[in-house]
């Protein structure tokens, strides 16, 4: 009789090892459920707090592309209408603020600044399609340096549009695929200051498709990479509010820019009609008026053609130094 005992003991103890694999199994099932949960979770408000801070900085610089448009043709074209009139132009005299000296406006950079008033026109008056978001969008982020030395205007905005469509950086802010029908990321990828990262909805599908998987080992590697992925969407945040703040600086000082421009085109203007079109002949106060719509036109292109971006999604150096020289001068006014 020992013997069957001791085979029912043995089986029982099978039995109850059986047992508790079976609820180790289901423990770690349950851990590893919980853990891919969380990472969803992580994954889930990393991506909501991204899309609030890109939305932003995307609609800033939305708004400072349409504000660049807004003063060249409301501001710089009167201005360009009216100071072609003028001849025998000499501008070798002081105009009596140092700061004004620092915004040359040339020939060729005069030309530049009619091109860009001609380009206005065409995206505000519509003819340029669905591409037009797009392209305003681009003008606010890289302003209209990149539009020099094409052969038309209509180049000029398929150059701005086509930038926008296909820059990563400024299809995930939002806009840069508008031209073509559509939000979302150039290639499947954002890139922003240097910061590759996949899209949102790619890394959910990978922690998703892991949820029932038993195996701890993965889930603990999905929690990793949920967290990486949060670091990496906090520190493109921090890109995006440092584009947000550049692109409403900016915006603000075309504006007081603006302020200071319009009654001086006005008094150009009235020079013209009651003067002349000769500048030799005008009085040195009216020489300093000119003068001095000339250097305030030359400061609003500084504005419009220094860019918020460079190509890699990083902010570009020169701004904050085209804004401090331009500070200065609506400082010293």
């Amino acid at each position: 009789m020992p013997i069957p005992f001791l085979l029912i003991g043995f089986g029982g103890l099978t039995g109850t090892v059986g047992i508790a694999k079976t609820i180790k199994a289901g423990v770690d099932q349950n851990k590893a459920n919980d853990t891919n949960t969380r990472a969803k979770e992580i994954i889930e408000g990393a991506t909501r707090e991204i899309n609030i801070r890109r939305a932003e900085s995307g609609e800033a610089i939305a708004n400072l592309g349409q504000k660049k448009l807004r003063v060249l043709d409301n501001s710089i074209k009167p201005f360009i209408f009216s100071f072609e009139k003028i001849h025998n132009v000499e501008l070798l005299e002081s105009i009596g603020l140092d700061e004004l000296q620092n915004f040359h406006l040339d020939v060729q950079s005069f030309g530049e600044l009619k091109q860009l008033g001609e380009m206005a026109s065409s995206l505000l008056g519509g003819t340029a399609g669905g591409a037009a978001l797009g392209a305003i969008t681009a003008f606010g982020a890289y302003g209209g340096a990149m539009t020099f030395g094409a052969a038309s205007t209509g180049t000029a905005i398929a150059s701005l549009s086509g930038a926008a469509a296909t820059n990563a950086t400024l299809a995930f802010l939002g806009g840069g695929a508008l031209s073509v029908g559509g939000l979302g990321m150039a290639g499947g990828t954002a890139v922003l200051g240097g910061l590759v990262a996949g899209p949102a909805l790619a890394v959910m599908g990978f922690v998703m498709g892991a949820k029932a998987s038993a195996n701890k080992d993965a889930a603990y590697s999905n929690l990793a990479k949920a967290k990486e992925y949060k670091t990496e969407m906090e520190a493109a945040g921090v890109l995006c509010n440092g584009i947000r703040l550049r692109a409403d600086m900016f915006n603000r000082l075309l504006i007081k820019l603006d302020v200071l421009f319009g009654p001086l085109v006005y008094e150009m203007e009235q020079i013209i009609t009651n003067a002349g079109t000769d500048y030799s002949r005008y009085s040195a106060e009216q020489k300093q008026v000119i003068a001095k719509a000339l250097s305030i036109a030359g400061a609003l292109k500084a504005i419009l053609d220094t860019p918020i971006l460079m190509e890699n999604g990083e902010l570009a150096l020169e701004a904050e130094e085209t804004a401090e020289k331009i500070q200065a001068l609506i400082e010293a006014e």
